[in-house]
């Protein structure tokens, strides 16, 4: 959802630190439950595109909710401090650029 990965290939970076068959089991059940979906690449036939479908992308509010109470609770977070700005200072701008780029 924040990072804009819709392919299997960029799921599987290392930074991103999960094993291919845990994240194939994850992607079947995000499909299964209406959350996440697959489409064939229009320009590569032979790879998958992945994208959120408007179940999943109902879920924003909830996860920046998580995101702010990690950045207030975990001092390890990853959020860029840029994007917790936007969070504090216009947090509907901020969902609207998301869910624009989601759209992408």
């Amino acid at each position: 959802m924040f990072r804009q990965k819709r392919y299997y290939g960029e799921f599987t970076d290392p930074i991103e630190g999960i094993a291919t068959n845990i994240l194939s089991d994850r992607l079947s059940r995000l499909q299964e439950n209406q959350i996440i979906g697959k489409r064939r690449d229009p320009e590569n036939g032979s790879r998958f595109v992945y994208f959120l479908t408007q179940k999943g992308k109902d879920l924003l509010p909830l996860m920046l909710a998580i995101v702010e109470w990690s950045e207030k609770y975990d001092p390890a977070t990853e959020a860029p401090e840029s994007f917790m700005r936007a969070l504090r200072t216009d947090p509907e701008g901020l969902k609207k650029q998301i869910l624009a780029s989601l759209d992408d």
